[in-house]
């Protein structure tokens, strides 16, 4: 089953009112399956440059089906997958992008945040995962 966009604008809800309680302005972007955009919001004041990265990590998140943060862990300076964030017209591999888990386990998208630190970045997204609502 496919990531709906009622699913997905759920997800950047979740997401949202955290950043609100946070105190933080963020861009939020959910994409599907195909790490294609399903749904984006960038709040009042977030950083222009922080759009991309945004859509990126979701991307990055959804082409290998783990969180960003864990894909740095393995692209550093000797790891096995050192110099990756080359490949795919440029990944993020810093915290902030999460894949979106169906509850048969499939993977049905990801979301990606930044705008603030990458702690912030990642707990806004966790929120959103959190927010998925049941199809």
């Amino acid at each position: 089953m496919g990531l709906t966009l009622k699913q997905a604008q759920g997800v950047v809800q979740a997401a949202h009112e955290k950043a609100v309680a946070m105190g933080v302005k963020m861009n939020i972007a959910v994409v599907d399956a195909g790490a294609n955009l399903v749904a984006f919001i960038r709040m009042d004041d977030a950083w222009l440059g922080s759009l991309d990265i945004s859509i990126k990590k979701a991307k990055t998140a959804r082409f290998f089906d783990m969180p960003t943060g864990e894909l740095g862990k393995l692209s550093q300076p000797g790891g096995p997958l050192f110099n990756i964030e080359v490949s795919n017209g440029g990944l993020i591999t810093f915290p902030g992008g999460i894949p979106l888990v169906g509850d048969g386990g499939q993977v049905m998208g990801a979301i990606g945040v930044s705008g603030s630190t990458v702690e912030n970045d990642h707990t806004v997204a966790e929120a959103g995962v959190a927010g998925l609502p049941a199809r």
